[in-house]
């Protein structure tokens, strides 16, 4: 009665269906009806009609969810499965292999099932769209959670015909073309399913939508909802700061591959925090206070830049192993360090061209990044290459000892990479090209539709031996698969800059350690330590190590007084040039223990020092590109 999971399908049959445009015409259907009016509830409710022919049926949940890189569709949260046919319930079972996938017999004569099924919106805020989502006043909808599909069919051949309710008087934002609302619902223009689950709806009873359009071709909009209006009042200077994002990304691929362009930003303290991209938005989710709050504003500046760039090299221009067309095929993660580092890299440098950062901030940032990586134990064992292959359990790693397990580095060290690939361009060429000229290439004309457009390491390295002959297998090879203790340092330094320390916080620093409520002592006691006392990680071999702190513990006392991050700063003041260590009560679990830290060398923060006898090639790097 139950169907055997299917063979793996062919890597070229993947190839060639994802050649084909986003908007193609579909074989199969699918009417999905969401009911979000409980989500103040952590409840949504789903009705399927599938269309389909007699005989074994297997529907299955999503699972391998694009740009998240691993098999995080949240199964374990839908509930209440039931499937009919004509009136009568349909038997069915899981498969014992496949969790995702629910078998069933249709019987003859029937040409549509239907589906329902409950999601249980999550509370926790660990994680990305599977954590939390919502709270009383708004919802970010992720299709993917909400719709079961027939498994022999693909995403792109399955037309959805889909429609929400929300609660009374909430707004809502969404890629997705609205064809009318009728008695509490929203309904959309028909789309292939990897096209609605590529649309979420972000919706709220505090909403705001600022057009950063500006001059452009295509419609730009930045959709905001908040729990409080008052969070939602972006700054004149921070939205012309995002119409210049917009400016200075067209300007850098000179083409797009969108009809339009939202970014849907949720400002909360009650939803998970990160960044997850699409063809023509991007669902971006910081702290309420964020755009009226400077700090929190400049920690999370490159959020939205990154995620844009993401548009072009991500979801247009896609590794091979990731452009699976369908979700339940496994991702292969090995060119995450393409995917993110160098998105990390265009996001960053965007962020400075279009004066979301100041150059200065641009280097304060890259400092953190640069010295982040060049104290990190992890890189002893672990090459690159291998944190991008494992990133699937990587990105639920937990926080303790991640210096030594080394996690998702492709982001960071991506960004270190590009960089010296980008100056050594520069440098061979006097400054006549650049990685612009390589983004061009790969990732731009002629402007089209949303469409996936797979490449290979080949392809990357071909691309750039056209912008500039180089060994550039060897030149990505050997950092990949490098045990190397030092961060690679080449495009810093290249550029008539170098990584030093001194005693003084940065504006950039500051920032962060506001967003992630913790104190980042790494490059002085080894740890950092959040403003509730944790100690979220300890660097192997540091002072801090040495006394016998680990991750997990918490900070009771410092030298005698009450924990504080002030108080442990003081600390590390005092202790310069002093024989006496400084001391440290702390709690794990049920026990108490006494430290001592000998450490006495002060407070100590990364910032980048100017080395006068070389040029300043990263002030070419960020310098604003104008109209050709």
């Amino acid at each position: 009665m139950f169907s055997r999971r299917r063979s793996a399908v062919l890597w070229g049959v993947f190839f060639a269906l994802l050649a084909v445009p986003t908007f193609v015409m579909a074989s199969s259907s699918i009417t999905l009806a969401v009911d979000a009016s409980e989500s103040n509830r952590n409840l949504l409710h789903a009705r399927e009609s599938i269309a389909v022919e007699p005989g074994e049926l297997t529907l299955f949940y999503p699972k391998w969810i694009p740009g998240e890189h691993g098999p995080t569709g949240p199964i374990a949260d839908l509930v209440n499965l039931k499937i009919s046919a004509n009136g009568s319930t349909l038997h069915w079972r899981r498969d014992l292999v496949e969790m995702y996938a629910v078998d069933c017999e249709v019987p003859r004569s029937v040409t549509s099932v239907e589906v329902s099924f409950d999601f249980i919106l999550p509370p926790t805020k660990r994680g990305y769209s599977s954590a939390a989502s919502s709270t009383p006043g708004l919802l970010m909808l992720s299709w993917n959670q909400v719709v079961l599909y027939p498994e022999n069919e693909k995403p792109a051949d399955i037309m959805v015909s889909a429609s929400l309710r929300l609660h009374t008087g909430w707004n809502y934002a969404t890629a997705l073309t609205v064809t009318g609302e009728s008695g509490g619902e929203i309904h959309f223009a028909p789309v292939p399913l990897n096209t609605l689950i590529d649309s979420p709806v972000l919706s709220g009873v505090h909403f705001k939508r600022v057009d950063i359009t500006g001059d452009q071709p295509v419609p730009y909009h930045i959709d905001m909802v908040s729990d409080d209006d008052a969070a939602l009042a972006m700054p004149a200077h921070v939205v012309d700061e995002y119409r210049n994002l917009v400016v200075q990304a067209n300007r850098l691929f000179q083409a797009h591959h969108f009809d339009h362009y939202d970014f849907l930003y949720t400002l909360s303290e009650m939803t998970a925090h990160f960044g997850l991209e699409h063809h023509q938005c991007s669902d971006d989710r910081v702290e309420e206070r964020t755009v009226v709050d400077p700090q929190l504003q400049l920690a999370h500046a490159g959020l939205l830049p990154h995620e844009f760039v993401h548009s072009w090299n991500g979801k247009f221009r896609r590794p091979a192993g990731l452009a699976t067309g369908d979700y339940s095929t496994p991702m292969k993660d090995d060119l995450l360090w393409v995917y993110e580092g160098l998105t990390e890299y265009l996001g960053n440098v965007l962020t400075a061209r279009s004066g979301l950062r100041s150059p200065e901030e641009y280097r304060e940032n890259l400092a953190l990044v640069a010295a982040g990586l060049d104290n990190r134990p992890g890189r002893e064992w672990r090459p690159l290459q291998d944190a991008a292959d494992e990133a699937p359990v990587l990105y639920d790693a937990r926080e303790d000892w991640a210096s030594f397990r080394r996690g998702v580095d492709f982001y960071d060290e991506g960004d270190l990479i590009w960089l010296e690939a980008d100056v050594t361009i520069r440098t061979l060429t006097g400054s006549k090209k650049s990685l612009d000229d390589f983004c061009r290439a790969f990732h731009g004309s002629p402007s089209t539709p949303p469409e996936v457009k797979p490449y290979t390491f080949d392809d990357v390295v071909s691309t750039l031996k056209h912008v500039v002959p180089y060994d550039w297998r060897s030149f990505f090879i050997s950092r990949l698969d490098s045990l190397n203790p030092r961060a690679p340092l080449g495009g810093i330094e290249m550029g008539g800059w170098r990584l030093a320390y001194r005693d003084s916080i940065s504006e950039m620093q500051s920032a962060t350690e506001k967003a992630r409520k913790m104190n980042d002592l790494r490059y002085s006691l080894g740890m950092q330590v959040g403003w509730d006392g944790e100690v979220r990680d300890v660097l192997v071999g540091s002072p801090a190590a040495k006394a016998g702190l680990i991750p997990t513990m918490h900070l009771i006392s410092v030298d005698g007084r009450q924990f504080t991050p002030g108080a442990l700063r003081d600390a590390i003041a005092s202790a310069r040039g002093s024989s006496s260590p400084i001391r440290i009560i702390a709690s794990q679990g049920a026990y108490i223990m006494t430290m001592e830290i000998d450490y006495h060398g002060g407070p100590r923060y990364p910032y980048l020092e100017r080395v006068a006898s070389k040029a300043d090639v990263l002030d070419q790097v960020i310098a604003p590109l104008g109209k050709d």
